[in-house]
């Protein structure tokens, strides 16, 4: 019985470019049976992952109808991802025996099944992260264009973006540092959005706390609780902000307004309450106050 070849590649890219087709045509030039298998991940929508297999099948088969076109899902694991790999082929195609394909970042090294693997030269020097950094800001005037920025909208999951808040206390925890934006009449916590270079929440806290009230020496922030932010860009939008709250004691140094800040001030914490009754703090950071006044109270 003469083997099938089964290209196993990503094609995440939003047109075939010639290195796909070289892959392609070199397999399909040493056997009649020709399968593509598309890894798939987890992770929807993100920038190394932007299609997924349905779309990515459909640009493939618009040119080679004739190959069948097959997902297989992400494993952490490669063991797990070869037997998985295996099952997908034998189960699909009963009977038969197969020859893996690959060319950039072949999967070889992974894999670990029953089957031979081949890896083929490259055909120049394309790249997927370069195809898709290049065409990233391309805006299309069609409807085919604009249906699929639509597409690609519906078929994300919905996300919670996490924030911090910083609760610093002096004079023995009897006031508390809040800050007022540029625009704004109302008080709030010093905080903002975490970074995907913090390490932790924690470290994303005092980089918060520096970025809008300058280098200051305090205890180690340590958190208090949480909650969601019904915050007025998000108000309408599948998507929520989750804000993690922080409270430490400032040691040394005169907090000065920063960033998006405008003002910087101390209020006793007693008055707390009346400013909350008052909208002299700004809505959004009500349920912070009602969880400090009640650690402070407890």
């Amino acid at each position: 019985m003469k083997n099938t070849g089964v290209i196993i590649a990503r094609f995440q890219t939003p047109f075939l470019h010639e290195g796909h087709h070289y892959l392609i045509e070199s397999v399909r030039a040493l056997h009649h049976r020709v399968v593509i298998v598309l890894g798939t991940s987890p992770v929807k929508g993100s920038k190394r992952n932007p299609f997924d297999f349905y779309t990515r099948e459909r640009m493939i088969k618009a040119a080679y109808p004739e190959i069948p076109v097959l997902p297989l899902r992400d494993c952490a694991s490669d063991e797990v991802w070869s037997h998985k790999l295996d099952e997908l082929l034998d189960t699909a195609f009963t009977g038969e025996a197969f020859i893996l394909y690959g060319s950039r970042s072949s999967f070889a090294d992974a894999y670990s099944g029953k089957w031979a693997t081949e890896v083929l030269p490259e055909k120049g020097d394309f790249c997927g992260t370069d195809v898709r950094e290049k065409h990233s800001d391309l805006v299309l005037d069609s409807q085919d264009f604009r249906m699929g920025i639509n597409y690609a909208c519906y078929s994300r999951y919905n996300t919670v973006y996490p924030t911090v808040d910083i609760a610093l206390f002096n004079n023995n925890r009897t006031r508390l540092l809040l800050g007022r934006k540029k625009e704004e009449t109302t008080w709030r916590l010093p905080g903002g959005f975490a970074d995907t270079t913090d390490n932790s929440y924690e470290e994303a806290a005092r980089r918060e706390l520096t970025e809008e009230c300058g280098e200051l020496v305090t205890s180690v922030l340590s958190y208090l609780g949480s909650c969601r932010v019904d915050d007025w860009r998000y108000r309408s939008e599948n998507d929520k902000i989750m804000t993690l709250l922080f409270t430490g004691n400032l040691l040394e140094g005169e907090p000065a307004a920063n960033d998006d800040l405008a003002e910087l001030a101390w209020f006793e914490v007693t008055e707390l309450p009346a400013m909350v009754q008052q909208q002299q703090i700004n809505p959004v950071h009500h349920p912070l106050i009602h969880i400090i006044l009640n650690h402070l109270n407890n």
